[in-house]
């Protein structure tokens, strides 16, 4: 039983609390990922790479296929049991994964935490349980700030710990999830009346059947697409990063943190400080764009710097930060389109998109690297050659954006919180219909 009650103020700094925790967590091990894996197989860097990326791989598939069913779970059964099993998977992973005397030991933690699913996504959709539609960007926002907030410390801390063995931080932050489960126990109250609460159906709990349900919102389909080339390609940095700076700047796993913690600070700055007020001031439009045009500029920048311009590194670092910026902007609408018994479905939805593209972009990213660096037949030496792929893709995803924004005059027109965007169903002048071709204007 939680001592907090769903509309107290405490309510909103419990979940970001928790969300805050779980990022501390999964950044503390991202420094020195790399050196576990080539101290278990003897390898070098591309190697490590490698099954970096497949151990990500398997992490998201089973996301992918168990997503829809939480997120249909918290829809029926509250969001707290849910979020909370999350937490007690991410436990038994980074523990799995600090005992592992080889290399399969930590598919086996990967296997566990994708089953369990992220508490990010259950969390998201707790978050618009207790806001109003109105507010959800700007709360989407201190979400996205918790994260990169969490991403601050996490990675310095695994930096820092790593001196010590690069198993140490896989026990801290086992130690750290399964404390978040006790204050997720004590603390954090449940957000979903059961007033609001719907059947569970097996054929929306799936990711394709989630994704087939919300096709009675056009809008959120074309936003999804968007997002998901984004995310996919978005990955090249979480997924390469640190094997590129050991590559190309023969960084240590402490450099790796310390210098993953400035991307934290200036990202956590732009959700908590740049959403809110930019999409007050301009709509979700123009951020959405800026937030993606600057992960153009700064993947492409650090494609094609070398081992004597690492202050770049840093610029391209502080710019790819705004990027930050676009996924909030993009969910808030997302969220406004779908009844508010079915958040956890959208979020799921969501999460299971995201999950599909950080199944082939971190595996796409790491396989390139690998090629570009000691792969035999590659055209050249080039480890930046997965961020310009990165680069080329999010181009793509701004274009698609920015043709669906002008479409549907997303830039203008109110979203949908209640009401599908069927004209039958919704209230007059609440529904987001495309604008008239040449020809229907004809007409």
């Amino acid at each position: 039983m939680a001592f907090v009650k769903r509309d107290s103020p405490l309510t909103l700094a419990c979940i970001l609390i928790t969300i805050l925790l779980d990022m501390v967590g999964y950044g503390i091990i991202v420094p020195v990922l790399p050196e576990l894996i080539r101290e278990l197989t003897g390898g070098g860097v591309s190697q490590a790479a490698v099954i970096g990326g497949w151990l990500v791989f398997v992490y998201s598939v089973m996301q992918f296929i168990f997503s829809p069913v939480l997120g249909n779970l918290s829809d029926r059964f509250g969001r707290r049991p849910v979020l909370l099993g999350s937490l007690l998977g991410l436990t038994f992973d980074y523990a799995m994964m600090g005992f592992a005397p080889v290399v399969w030991y930590l598919f086996i933690g990967r296997f566990v935490s994708g089953v369990a699913g992220a508490a990010v996504a259950t969390a998201t959709a707790y978050m618009a349980d207790i806001t109003a539609p109105a507010k959800r960007t700007q709360r989407f926002g201190l979400i996205g700030a918790a994260f990169g907030l969490g991403f601050i410390i996490g990675p310095v801390i695994g930096g820092e710990l790593g001196a010590f063995g690069p198993k140490v931080p896989f026990y801290a932050a086992a130690t750290l999830a399964f404390a978040n489960f006790l204050f997720g126990v004590f603390v954090l109250p449940e957000s979903l009346h059961k007033t609001h609460r719907r059947p569970f159906s097996i054929r929306r709990a799936n990711p394709f059947g989630a994704l087939i349900s919300l096709r009675k919102y056009p809008v959120v389909l074309w936003l999804m697409l968007a997002l998901f080339m984004f995310t996919m390609a978005a990955q090249a940095f979480p997924s390469v990063y640190n094997y590129f700076t050991i590559e190309v700047f023969r960084f240590s796993s402490t450099q790796i943190g310390r210098t993953l913690g400035l991307f934290g600070i200036v990202f956590a700055l732009f959700q908590a400080f740049g959403v809110g007020p930019l999409v007050k001031r301009f709509t979700e439009t123009p951020v959405v764009a800026v937030g993606m045009l600057a992960a153009v500029v700064a993947f492409a920048g650090i494609a094609f710097i070398d081992g004597q311009m690492q202050n770049w590194l840093y610029l391209y670092i502080v710019i790819g930060a705004a990027s930050g910026l676009a996924a909030p902007a993009i969910n808030g609408v997302l969220s406004r389109q779908v009844p508010d018994n079915a958040q956890g479905e959208l979020q799921g939805a969501v999460n299971a998109a995201n999950s599909l593209a950080t199944i082939i972009g971190p595996l796409a990213a790491t396989q390139i690297f690998a090629y570009f660096t000691h792969g035999d037949g590659s055209p050249g030496y080039f480890p930046g050659a997965p961020f310009l792929a990165a680069s080329i893709l999010i181009l793509g995803a701004v274009a698609l954006f920015s043709y669906i924004a002008l479409r549907f005059d997303l830039g203008h027109k109110p979203s949908v919180a209640a009401h599908p965007i069927v004209p039958e169903m919704a209230p007059p002048g609440q529904i987001l219909v495309p604008k008239p071709g040449k020809e229907e204007a004809a007409e």
